[in-house]
């Protein structure tokens, strides 16, 4: 149902050669608090390789969040080393970082963060503004994305005329247009009902099934089982990183069952 963006392109651009794609080497993240020193991550030692569908879990304060920050390169690490494709982002200065988020991550959050006065097309084509390319360009683009997560008719539709799984749609297309090669979700399930939320680990399980490498995380063990890989985070460190037993959960599978009333 779904199709990757230029799979091909992306494996000889990005690097998927074999070598992880994410790399951690003893990071360690605190926060002076006066004089307070809080830990938030402990030593943390994580490689995930392209086309690994990873969920992270971990209770408030865990360092779940911390680390998806880290990964998105939102934050630095205070010592250790975060490789990206083989690359030291931890040494890098802030337009470096920034122009390695548009270009190598799509993100994916609780909130949608649509804009509420521009389509759906206009809200997925804003991450193309900061690359160097047409607006034809940056329409068919826009399109594709669209194409790609069922939403084709409903382009030129405002987020108030959506539903809440159908904005988070446009959300996930607006991460893929500039064709990253790793998506990180936080909480992507957060805000919907169950039935969507199986909706949205379909397109999540397509998108995985055809390449691209996710890290989800979630504080839902059931979503987690959707993922290929579960790594929970306590106390700044990981306690259990292991797969999923047996395989996945299939959402296409659960999509095809009967619904259940929740009352």
């Amino acid at each position: 149902m779904f199709t990757f963006v230029e799979t091909v392109r992306s494996e000889r651009e990005f690097g998927v050669t074999g070598r992880a794609v994410i790399e951690t080497e003893e990071v360690y993240k605190y926060y002076d608090l006066g004089e307070t020193k809080v830990h938030a991550l402990r030593g943390i030692n994580v490689s995930i390789d392209p086309g690994e569908f990873v969920a992270i879990m971990g209770s408030s304060g865990s360092g779940k969040s911390t680390f998806m920050n880290m990964l998105g390169c939102l934050d630095k690490p205070s010592s250790g080393r975060y490789l990206l494709d083989g690359v030291d982002v931890s040494q890098l200065d802030k337009k470096r970082l920034a122009e390695i988020r548009n270009r190598k991550l799509g993100f994916v959050f609780q909130g949608f963060n649509l804009l509420s006065r521009t389509t759906a097309l206009e809200n997925v084509e804003l991450p193309t503004l900061y690359a160097k390319m047409g607006k034809e360009e940056r329409g068919r683009r826009a399109r594709k994305a669209l194409g790609m997560v069922g939403l084709a008719d409903r382009m030129e539709h405002f987020p108030s005329q959506l539903s809440g799984g159908q904005q988070q749609r446009v959300a996930i297309a607006r991460a893929l247009v500039n064709e990253p090669a790793i998506l990180l979700a936080d909480e992507p399930t957060g805000n919907l009902d169950s039935r969507t939320s199986v909706e949205i680990m379909q397109i999540f399980q397509d998108l995985n099934q055809q390449g691209l490498t996710i890290v989800l995380v979630t504080h839902e063990p059931d979503i987690a089982q959707f993922a290929k890989r579960i790594i929970v985070f306590r106390d700044g460190k990981i306690r259990r990183d292991e797969p999923v037993t047996e395989r996945p959960q299939a959402a296409d599978v659960l999509l095809r069952m009967p619904a259940v009333d929740e009352d």
